[in-house]
């Protein structure tokens, strides 16, 4: 058993616990930054990317509320709204009240944001492959 300073004994659980979570954070920031260099050419962002393919994909419909859209990315609400935010400065995404519910906020994708989307995905998919080769 190890002692850390004047805190409880470390255990080999504790040990491997940590090491296991360490290893998660190596592969997290390896995918990611595959991915970042792979959509840099197509002017997107990992989050970014990632609204647009929740927006553009099947089992979405054509608007989302944010707050469903936040939860699915893991984001918080001002984490999405400024991701949002840059999407719609440059035209890929709208956001609008809700006509059901005027405290809600819903977003979708516009014509360029899909165009943006299908022509980043192959290189997303590439890079995704490609850093996760090495995890099996």
């Amino acid at each position: 058993m190890l002692f850390v300073a004047s805190m409880s004994p470390v255990t080999v659980t504790d040990t491997v616990i940590v090491d296991r979570w360490h290893a998660l954070l190596a592969v997290h920031a390896r995918v990611n930054g595959s991915l970042e260099r792979a959509l840099k050419p197509h002017e997107l962002g990992v989050s970014e990317y990632e609204v647009l393919e929740r927006l553009a994909g099947e089992d979405f419909r054509k608007q989302r509320r944010m707050q469903e859209l936040g939860e699915a990315l893991h984001l918080s609400q001002s984490a999405l709204s400024r991701v949002v935010g840059r999407l719609e400065k440059e035209g890929l995404a709208e956001r609008g009240m809700c006509p059901h519910d005027r405290r809600g906020i819903y977003v979708c994708i516009t014509p360029a944001g899909r165009k943006r989307y299908e022509q980043a995905r192959p290189d997303h998919r590439t890079a995704l492959a490609g850093a996760l080769e090495h995890e099996h």
